[in-house]
């Protein structure tokens, strides 16, 4: 049987974390130094066409050491967003915050090429409590983007690898008796971590991924009558591969309705290709991320203190009613038999704000909940047989769905 593995979660007292005025001055200054073989990549940096993207570029680049980066000074693009714009800023905490996240994607842009758009998704999930599926081929670095992003925040971690035979006490733990006390003793499984690596989710049957969740969803799992809480913040990040069908067991509605995201990271293009290779040739080894010398960059704290910062964004009544719109838009869709719950809706909404807190706004627009729309909802909707067998995609749909709801200006 497949052993999981995983490391416990942060004991109590751990030293206190720096001063705001100290980690300015830390996230400020120059990015650590590459290790031979990791250079530093622009290709990782962000960019405008991502969508899932916070800033564009490295907050506060230029600024002296000790200064807090401003907001991305752009031009509002409508009137709704300039309106909201005199209207709500964030605080300096803010942006104090939002470094230790942009440094984050700095140090993950070290080792994984070009895969920003996910991993721009696994920070909008940890900052809005939510969880990640990653599809796509083999050999795409799903699983390196994951161990990578666990090695620069400063947070527990386990990894399991789901197969057919592995049992739900292998995930939450069970009780084991003691000889010595004479009694039963819990003994805590992988899932009591920060970030759980969820391996080839699909490849275990649905007895055992329905061990999931609870933990998800309540952040708590149930042994013996007896509720245990999960450490917070709590975040499963699952894969799995879209083409192997073959001893695999599709992930039921309930379960996929618990994903924030389901993300799909698409083979790199030549230019990426090449660079990985580049990096191939001069050393790198992914299955030695010790040697890339990572740095740890977020602790458990400065997780909380940016989810409950995020959380604080504000959300005007006519972005709401545009959410709303494209909700119901997915439940009249003639292609589409189930459309979006309104936990979906909820769900967007969180994702939405944390977007638009990484970008450095005090408010969401309409472009945020656009943008976050298709990752939010594919998994959610199911096609009516009529449309699969026309080979009508979910994304489809819901690109249709969103250019046709009309978006408040």
């Amino acid at each position: 049987m497949t052993q999981p593995t995983h490391t416990e979660p942060p004991e109590s007292g751990r030293p206190q974390r720096e001063a705001p005025a100290e980690r300015r001055g830390r996230h400020a200054g120059p990015a650590a130094p590459a290790h031979p073989g990791y250079p530093a990549s622009p290709d990782n940096a962000g960019s405008p066409g991502n969508p899932l993207a916070g800033p564009a570029g490295p907050a506060g680049a230029g600024a002296p050491a000790g200064a807090v980066p401003p907001p991305p000074q752009h031009a509002p693009r409508s009137g709704l967003e300039a309106r909201l714009a005199g209207e709500h800023a964030l605080e300096l905490i803010d942006h104090d915050l939002r470094e230790g996240f942009d440094a984050v994607r700095r140090e993950v842009g070290r080792i994984v090429v070009g895969q920003t758009a996910a991993l721009d998704g696994l920070l909008i999930a940890l900052l809005c409590s939510g969880h990640v599926l990653i599809e796509g081929v083999p050999g795409v670095a799903k699983t390196l983007l994951v161990r990578t992003l666990s090695a620069a925040l400063d947070l527990a971690h386990s990894r399991i690898q789901f197969t057919p035979d592995l049992m739900p006490a292998d995930v939450t733990g069970s009780l084991v008796f003691d000889a010595a006390a004479g009694g039963f003793e819990f003994r805590a499984g992988p899932v009591f971590t920060h970030l759980l690596i969820a391996d080839e989710i699909n490849r275990t049957p649905p007895k055992t991924q329905s061990a999931l969740l609870e933990a998800m969803e309540e952040r708590r799992v149930s042994v013996d009558g007896e509720a245990r809480a999960l450490p917070d913040p709590f975040l499963v990040a699952a894969t799995q591969n879209p083409l192997e069908y073959e001893g695999t067991y599709p992930l039921p509605e309930a379960q996929l309705d618990r994903f924030l995201f389901k993300l799909v990271m698409d083979p790199p293009d030549r230019a990426g290709e090449l660079e990985i290779l580049r990096r191939h040739a001069a050393g790198f080894d992914a299955r030695e991320l010790e040697a890339a010398g990572l740095t740890r960059l977020l602790d458990a704290q400065a997780v909380r203190a940016a989810r409950a910062r995020a959380g604080r964004i504000h959300a005007a009544p006519e972005v709401l009613g545009y959410l709303v719109d494209l909700v119901q838009a997915t439940r009249a869709a003639p292609s589409l038999a189930l459309g979006v719950s309104p936990r979906g809706a909820t769900r967007l909404l969180g994702a939405a704000r944390a977007r638009a807190w990484l970008a450095g706004r005090a408010f969401i627009t309409p472009d945020d909940v656009k943008a976050l729309a298709p990752a939010t909802f594919r998994h959610r909707v199911i096609l009516r047989p009529e449309a699969q067998m026309d080979g009508i995609g979910a994304d489809q749909v819901i690109a249709a769905v969103i250019d046709s709801t009309p978006v408040p200006r």
